[in-house]
């Protein structure tokens, strides 16, 4: 019996993939579990395993081509069955879709019709306006009879060795002539036509990924009421402290690992920062899961690291790398994709001095982590040299209250300012 092959769902937010790769071709014999094709969902690109062993005996679904889940992509059977009813069905499906899309365009050429009809009068009004105008730029000037220009031959030899255009200058002698005083006190008003290049326009197509992130981050923006509290962190500790521990260890850890360390242990402390709005209940996590923003070509991507308070440095700062390498080669898990309580967001690294950041849904807050600077400072009633970081977090004012995202970020600040702090 033949058996149909279709668009599975690959995470709990998908709701359609984008067919990337055939790993098998029409007449392919295959096994259960083998895997036949790689779908791009809103977060990954996934193997699609079949349940059922046969043959490929038809693929309905072109690579690149965009699947609703549930979505027929090809059927397995025995070789030479007969699977006409399957094919009808799907083709009928497709006939649908299609008479509708073109009762819609025929709609469209109505709507547009009309539209052009009603304006039509206007247009003409327009146009002969415009001719008129036309016209009477194109007429001769006063100064001109048989499209020769009145001058004297004095202004003639002042225009031709100055190189002034005589149909540029207004005459003023007798019926419009061009005198010697119109040469002399000529100057150009014209600017230059500027003489352009056209460059082709160029359209990219959206990615499973990145629709996900235009829809989670708009939906987070205009459906949580955000509010942004900026504190300005002294790092000189900070910058010791990860040299120390640099020179001590094998890899090397970042100011970012560090400041997932210190969100970990500050959340502990602050169990509301940790929490999720339910519209009835407030759920405050039991784990701190940080998540970590991630740029790769098709957006922010932000794996998780489980457990983040109860990690060591250099734990954190190898799943990070890990994480991050997997995320720039689509190699990511779905359970390492969900699960966060709390995001960090650090563009430090590309010179960004501070932003502000869309909470990742269902978190209540993200901090947003700026580029440590060299800025003067007062200490001791004198002014030295000094290494500041700014960081803002954006938080969800249904759950965190503005004093409590102050109490989170003052115990951050003494822990990046402290970091022997974090060990006790």
């Amino acid at each position: 019996m033949a058996v149909k092959v279709e668009m599975p769902k690959l995470s709990d937010t998908q709701e359609e993939g984008v067919l990337a790769k055939w790993n098998v071709e029409e007449g392919d014999k295959v096994e259960s579990g083998d895997v036949v094709a790689e779908v791009e969902t809103d977060k990954a690109t996934m193997d699609v395993e079949v349940f059922d062993s046969g043959t490929i005996l038809k693929i309905l679904v072109d690579e690149g081509t965009t699947v609703p889940l549930g979505g027929l992509m090809a059927v397995i059977g025995e070789e030479g069955e007969d699977i006409s009813d399957i094919l009808e069905e799907a083709k009928n499906g497709g006939t649908d879709a299609e008479e509708q899309e073109t009762a819609e365009a025929e709609e469209t050429e109505k709507e547009q019709a009309a539209e052009k009809e009603e304006g039509k009068e206007e247009k003409s009004s327009a146009d002969k306006k415009q001719k008129e105008e036309s016209k009477a730029k194109k007429s001769p000037s006063p100064s001109a009879k048989n499209g020769r220009i009145k001058a004297s031959p004095l202004a003639r030899n002042m225009a031709k060795e100055q190189g002034i255009e005589l149909s540029n200058v207004e005459g003023s002698g007798p019926q419009g002539r061009i005198i010697k005083r119109d040469i002399e006190s000529y100057e150009p008003s014209e600017v230059p036509a500027f003489e352009s290049t056209s460059r082709e326009d160029k359209e990219v197509r959206v990615s499973q990924m990145r629709k996900t992130i235009a829809r989670r981050l708009s939906e987070s923006k205009f459906g949580s009421p955000h509010y942004y509290e900026t504190i300005d962190i002294d790092a000189a500790r900070l910058i010791e402290g990860r040299a120390s521990l640099n020179e001590t260890i094998e890899g090397k850890i970042s100011f970012n690992d560090i400041i997932v360390k210190a969100c970990s242990v500050a959340l502990r402390k602050h169990p509301m920062v940790n929490s999720s709005w339910q519209e009835d209940t407030i759920l405050q996590h039991g784990d701190v899961n940080v998540a970590v923003a991630v740029a790769i070509d098709e957006g922010l991507i932000t794996p998780v690291i489980r457990h983040s308070d109860q990690k060591g440095l250099e734990r954190i700062s190898s799943e990070t790398k890990e994480l991050a390498e997997k995320a720039r080669n689509r190699d990511l898990d779905t359970d390492q994709l969900e699960g966060s309580t709390f995001t960090v967001s650090n563009l430090g690294m590309f010179g960004i001095e501070e932003f502000t950041a869309i909470i990742n849904p269902p978190n209540a807050a993200i901090l947003a982590v700026g580029a440590i600077r060299d800025v003067p400072v007062v200490k001791d009633g004198e002014i030295v040299p000094g290494k500041r970081m700014k960081m803002t977090m954006s938080s969800d004012h249904r759950i965190v209250d503005g004093a409590t995202a102050a109490d989170f970020l003052n115990t951050l600040q003494n822990l990046l300012e402290n970091p022997l702090s974090m060990l006790l």
